[in-house]
């Protein structure tokens, strides 16, 4: 991964956020070197939200299609399950990112809304894709407990 100075440090600031929020934050290494990761945070700061988290994963563009992703992903699914959340939300910056969106729907994963042409980069608007993924016993249950409280 190439990460800039000041990336590398804005990567850092996160992920210690990540740690002290008690989410799960997993990296993959071959050969000595970060092939990708996948984390979990906050789906809204809002208590209401508690039970809901958003992913992140990311893989490196020479570790693409070997597997890394897919391993990542089902460990982070398992980590927030077994932390009681019960909803992971996956939220795509753009509806032309079709490799992200059939990976997340091969794990499970449901298209839930899409939202037009609310991001605008590089000359064109964006579209943001919501993917929907129950975790444990969904909403099918009242929670024990909420995660953190």
């Amino acid at each position: 991964m190439s990460l800039s100075r000041q990336s590398a440090q804005e990567m850092a600031r996160r992920r210690s956020a990540l740690f002290d929020g008690g989410y799960p934050y997993l990296v993959a290494e071959v050969d000595g070197h970060v092939a990708g990761y996948a984390c979990a945070g906050a789906y809204k700061a809002r208590p209401a939200y508690a039970l809901a988290v958003e992913n992140t994963v990311y893989v490196d563009t020479g570790r693409q299609r070997r597997g890394v992703g897919r391993a990542l992903m089902e460990q982070l699914i398992s980590a927030c399950a077994a932390r009681g959340y019960r909803q992971m939300i996956a939220i795509i910056g753009d509806s032309s990112h079709v490799a992200s969106i059939a990976f997340h729907q091969r794990l499970g994963f449901a298209i839930t809304g899409n939202l037009k042409s609310v991001g605008y980069k590089q000359g064109k608007w964006l579209d943001t894709v919501f993917l929907q993924l129950p975790l444990g016993p969904g909403d099918t249950t009242p929670p024990d407990k909420i995660p953190g409280g």
